[in-house]
Order: C-alpha cells, then structure tokens, then sequence
C-alpha cells in the first residue's frame, strides 16, 4: 500500500511533469508545482531535497515510465513492429492535438533548456530517450531485424518521433505526426521484410 509520502511525492512528480510540458523548466517555478499538487509547503524539499533539479529528474522519469508502458501496450496490442510504431505515434498524436497543442515532449524540452546546464538533468534526459529507444529495437530483433540494425533503426525512430512532437506543436496540426507514423511503418516493414522476419 502506498504510503501518504509515497502519493504526495508522485504528486509533486507528476505536477513538474505536467507544468514542464506548458511553461518549460526554466517557466516552471516551484511554488506552481506546490499549487498545482496542492501539497503543503516545504513537501517539495522533504520529498526532494536537491530542489528543483531533484524534481525535474523526478518528472523526467515519470515520463519514460509513460512513454514506454505506452510502446509495450502498443506492442501487445498490434504484434508487431510497425504497427507498434504506428499505434504509439497515434496515441501521442492524440495526447498533443487534445491538450491544444501545449502537451508534447518533457523529456525534450528539459533536454534543450538544461542539457548544457545541468548534467543530472541531461543523463535523466539521455536515460529516458534510451528506455525508449531499447524496447524498440528489442521489438525490432523480436520481428526479425539483426540486433545491430535494430538499435539504430530504433534511434532513428524515436528521434523522428521527437521531431515530429515539435514540429506538430509549431503548426498547431498532427499531420506531421501522421507523416512520420507513415515513414517509420514503412521503413520498419522494408527492415522486417529485408530481414525475412515476421511482418
């Protein structure tokens, strides 16, 4: 059973998380967390007691346990590589188009903001892109493609799916997300095929 530590810390977790996504982390103050989570004042530095740069690596790992519960549904549910593909980018095309375009990437924005700021943050970052990019090239070997091409297949995934994140953001249109889910089904199924792997 969770305890009333455990649940206001994820609480605080997830209100960085989301504040992240609509005023960045540097716009992010931590009084609006304390707002936004409605916990009470000084939790954050019980909770965290590095501060902010605690929190935001907190937040950073909250989205890669998110991101990647949402590619192994997507996995389970479609069998195989390129739909799997296809399913996650829908899912956040969904996520991005519903918030009206203020919900994308966390794990981007603090990689931009702090990278070159924070080396706590910039190896949170690092180690979210790579919870991502590792199952994928894990379903990418699963359907045939050899284990060195899967993980720079799936690099190339999952950094046009970031691209794309930003640029649907720009133009206020999910249509470039529906592009990329196009080019990476497509590029997985030639993989796959090339292989001799399971489509």
């Amino acid at each position: 059973m969770t305890s009333k530590g455990d649940q206001t810390r994820a609480r605080l977790a997830a209100s960085m998380l989301e504040l992240i996504q609509t005023s960045g982390y540097s716009g992010t103050g931590l009084n609006a967390v304390i707002d936004h989570a409605d916990a009470p004042k000084g939790s954050i530095y019980f909770h965290f007691p590095d501060g902010k740069v605690g929190l935001g690596v907190a937040a950073v790992e909250l989205a890669a346990t998110q991101f990647e519960a949402l590619i192994a549904e997507a996995a389970v549910s479609t069998g195989s590589a390129a739909g799997a593909a296809r399913a996650a980018i829908e899912a956040l095309a969904s996520i991005v188009s519903e918030s009206d375009y203020r919900l994308g990437c966390p794990v981007s924005v603090v990689t931009l903001e702090m990278g070159a700021e924070s080396e706590r943050l910039r190896q949170a970052c690092a180690s979210a892109f790579e919870s991502w990019i590792a199952p994928t090239a894990a379903l990418l070997e699963g359907n045939g493609v050899a284990a060195e091409e899967s993980r720079s297949l799936a690099t190339v995934v999952v950094s046009m799916i970031e691209g794309a994140v930003i640029v649907s953001r720009a133009t206020r249109s999910t249509q470039p997300l529906e592009s990329a889910a196009e080019v990476v089904a497509e590029l997985i199924e030639r993989r796959v095929e090339n292989a001799g792997g399971a489509r």
